[in-house]
């Protein structure tokens, strides 16, 4: 009995052991995260509160495929504004509005002319938003406005994998682009309503 009890529990180990060794060979997908932007400093806003508003709505059909990429233009949009944007005067009656009008990416297959060349897969990324500080009581407002986009060609049959990496890589360029833009935006266009900013507008000479 105890013979039979040990030979049943060394064939359990062996399996253990092995779905363990199983397990470990077993190729572990990459995990993208939307990128965060808390350390390229906050924007201190003089209006009681910042309103994060989303217009654009995803067609889940071709040409369009933003909503295959593993990390979302217009949720990296939205955490922007969250990590960027301040509200700091909240006796203020002014408010700021981050909107979003567009975060699409398009698939375009790209024929070659070449006999012996591949086929293509063109991708071009669109982000466009638009920041308005509206005063309701003394009727008047200021926006500035932005529209940034990236664009990859690849193969026509690179694996998923690798188009994630490509995909992944390209948003991280495209909002690396928008967060130097929209700051110099912000500065140029809606100075008056930074708290203590010291940026000083520079103005050419006709």
């Amino acid at each position: 009995m105890i013979k039979n009890i040990l030979s049943i529990f060394c064939a359990l180990a062996m399996v253990s052991t092995l779905t363990a060794c199983a397990s470990s060979d077993e190729a572990v997908p990459e995990k993208y995260n939307e990128p965060r932007f808390n350390a390229d400093g906050v924007v201190n806003l003089n209006v009681n509160k910042v309103e994060i508003v989303s217009e654009f709505t995803p067609s889940f059909t071709r040409p369009n495929v933003e909503h295959l990429f593993p990390v979302s233009i217009e949720k990296t949009a939205k955490l922007w504004a969250t990590d960027r944007l301040k509200a700091v005067d909240f006796a203020s009656d002014k408010q700021a509005t981050f909107i979003i009008k567009d975060a699409s990416v398009t698939e375009e297959v790209v024929k070659s002319d070449k006999i012996f060349e591949k086929d293509s897969l063109k991708y071009r990324a669109r982000l466009s938003v638009v920041l308005t500080i509206s005063d309701p009581y003394n009727f008047s407002s200021a926006e500035t406005s932005l529209e940034a986009w990236r664009e990859l060609t690849i193969p026509v049959d690179t694996t998923i994998e690798d188009k994630e990496r490509y995909w992944n890589s390209m948003v991280e360029k495209l909002f690396d682009e928008f967060n130097a833009r929209m700051q110099m935006n912000i500065n140029k266009y809606l100075n008056m309503y930074i708290a203590d900013s010291d940026y000083i507008q520079d103005y050419e000479e006709e």
